[in-house]
């Protein structure tokens, strides 16, 4: 766990010597709380980013399993003009209820009124590899106006049980300024169905 903890702090402090010095930071505060099938306890899911440059800082809560924490380091990159491509490649270090490290990226394209993205990681346990986990959560969205979209999204987590190792289901969003709101059910129509409400903020 140390190690993990070192390699995410060094990661870090590399990208932030070789980051764009006049870049001003960017922030964001994000919560997600589930309602989830019978048999399991709902959570909330909080989140938080520091972006300056190319240096991406983050930190997450209840992600990788209930009562876990993970701290992440990484770098920024972006191409394009009338297609958009963002990506960030981090490392975390996983600690609290499981232990151990994770490298992971999160991506984006966006076109006009078309907007895709996926966020993942590969979680690999201190203490047991058959712990090993690969998480997921991605959307492709489409908007019809500046501040709506809606569209499918997909998510893998060991953060809850249910029948359904991938999960799936529609979505809808606001915008309004700096502040998002979104709200997700995944497994609509079955026993396993799972309902998301997410919180976003820039400043």
């Amino acid at each position: 766990m140390r190690r993990a903890l070192l390699l995410g702090l060094w990661l870090a402090a590399s990208l932030g010597q070789a980051a764009e010095p006049e870049k001003a930071w960017a922030f964001s505060l994000s919560a997600y709380a589930y309602d989830v099938p019978a048999g399991e306890d709902d959570f909330v899911n909080p989140g938080f980013t520091a972006d300056r440059g190319r240096l991406h800082l983050e930190a997450r809560y209840n992600y990788e399993s209930i009562g876990a924490a993970s701290l992440w380091g990484g770098a920024n990159f972006s191409v394009g003009k009338s297609w958009v491509f963002d990506s960030t490649v981090m490392v975390g270090g996983v600690f609290g209820d499981i232990e151990g490290i994770a490298p992971g990226f999160r991506l984006s394209l966006t076109h006009d009124w078309l907007e895709i993205t996926s966020e993942a990681e590969y979680y690999i346990d201190n203490h047991d590899h058959e712990e090993n986990y690969f998480y997921t959560w991605s959307e492709i969205a489409g908007y019809p106006l500046e501040w709506l979209r809606f569209g499918l999204a997909v998510q893998r987590t060991r953060a809850y049980d249910t029948d359904l190792d991938i999960q799936r289901g529609p979505f809808v969003g606001l915008t309004y300024k700096s502040f998002d709101v979104a709200a997700y059910v995944f497994n609509p129509g079955s026993d396993d169905a799972t309902y998301t409400l997410g919180l976003g903020f820039d400043f």
